[in-house]
């Protein structure tokens, strides 16, 4: 079976809790979601990076932090952040209530083997060798010092990842966010982490962070490798970082397929940055236009969807972005999703549902003044001829406005600045 055969759709703690979530709130914000938000298909929780670091801050990380590991120099989750890891125990509890709530579990973890197991020559285990005869010292993160590189011309390297994804697999983990992957671009690592989870006895999700100029050439090793993998560095809550994916998701959305997604980040929507990595505890600073544009342009692109909030305290208007369903069908069944134009401030994209011979077509206003244009119906690859009722925009629910171009069908299209719609055209 192809896993993730439709965007992944979920939560993730990092935009809200940084390094320093905790497990009341993990279940927190899965209870809202299995509540609210699973009927709509988000049912993936994810808990982000240094779960393993007792001492984790918000703002920033500890140099030589003293992480939890085990005997084999695996990370354990910190007993005073999660207290039912405690025993031995792991993620095992937590993913269990979890999987109770109807979802699926997933955690990040970095690249390579703890510096902490190096410096005490932890042993690897199902190896006869040590951690710091595995490592690669020289394959350092530029971002976190937790851990060293492996050297995959050792057999117990991949041992290693084969170790640590048994260990994930025993808990029940669903989901795994490997981080600095792909700037640059570890081909070996990746390949190894694939193998250690087709070796795990468990099916898990792969996802590969962060896409730092992520080239199209690495395509299909991608492929062969992962389910996900993000097309830029991290995205936070200003229109700059959301314009920018305009160009990427144009570059990548032709080649979505099942098991298979280019990731455009996650959602800074809400409440976030609780104890996060930058700025105040804040509503995002996106406005709805620029919100709405984010949801639209991801779901036209088939990005998968993480959530980057604290759900139970943010406002009813995110709830409403999402649970449209119209933007929910274009992201989940659609095929030959693409940009059609850039003109100015004027960006359109068409797709075709899978399910129906209904056209989608999403127009976006990425400049700084309200935009009013005409478009002929055949620039948007719509046959007029063979239109059924009247086509809908999603976010308004209300009519599109039709008219005449040149003596044409044609769209009439107003946006405000940074806003997006989404219209449905039935056909026959």
């Amino acid at each position: 079976m192809t896993l993730a055969q439709t965007p992944p759709m979920g939560w993730n703690s990092w935009d809200c809790y940084g390094t320093t979530v905790t497990e009341e709130e993990v279940l927190a914000n899965a209870a809202f979601m299995a509540e609210h938000l699973l009927p709509y298909g988000w049912d993936t929780v994810v808990v982000d990076i240094q779960w393993y670091e007792p001492a984790a801050r918000a703002g920033g990380y500890n140099d030589g932090a003293v992480l939890e590991l085990d005997r084999f120099g695996r990370q354990l989750p910190a007993v005073n952040r999660f207290p039912s890891a405690a025993d031995g125990r792991g993620f095992g509890p937590l993913a269990e209530r979890i999987h109770g709530m109807r979802l699926k579990f997933g955690l990040h973890i970095m690249r390579g083997i703890p510096r902490q197991a190096v410096r005490d020559r932890l042993p690897v285990e199902g190896a006869d060798a040590t951690a710091d005869q595995v490592a690669d010292t020289s394959s350092t993160c530029e971002w976190n010092t937790d851990n060293f590189g492996l050297n995959h011309g050792h057999p117990g390297a991949q041992a290693y990842y084969d170790s640590q994804l048994r260990l994930f697999a025993e808990w029940g983990v669903d989901f795994v966010k490997a981080d600095d992957m792909l700037g640059p671009y570890f081909a070996a690592e990746i390949a190894s982490y694939q193998r250690a989870i087709s070796r795990s006895g468990r099916d898990m999700v792969l996802s590969l962070s962060p896409g730092r100029a992520l080239s199209l050439a690495h395509l299909e090793h991608l492929r062969g490798n992962a389910q996900m993998w993000r097309v830029s560095d991290d995205l936070w809550d200003v229109w700059d970082d959301v314009e920018a994916q305009f160009a990427r998701m144009a570059r990548w959305a032709p080649h979505q397929r099942e098991g298979a997604w280019a990731d455009a980040d996650m959602l800074p929507v809400g409440r976030i940055a609780l104890r996060a990595e930058r700025g105040g505890e804040r509503l995002s600073r996106l406005t709805l236009d620029e919100q709405r544009t984010m949801l639209t342009l991801w779901c036209v692109s088939r990005s998968p969807l993480m959530l980057g909030c604290d759900l139970p305290s943010s406002p009813p208007e995110t709830l409403a972005l999402l649970t449209n369903t119209d933007l929910l069908d274009v992201l989940n069944a659609s095929r030959n999703n693409r940009e059609l134009l850039r003109d100015g401030g004027l960006v359109l994209w068409a797709a075709e549902s899978t399910t129906s011979e209904d056209r989608f077509v999403a127009a976006f206003n990425t400049g700084e003044a309200d935009l009013v244009r005409t478009v002929p119906l055949g620039d948007l690859g719509v046959d007029a001829g063979v239109l059924r009722g009247e086509a809908r925009e999603a976010w308004s629910g209300e009519h599109a406005a039709l008219g005449l171009r040149d003596g044409l069908p044609a769209l009439e299209v107003k946006l405000p600045a940074h806003g997006a719609k989404l219209y449905r055209f039935p056909a026959h």
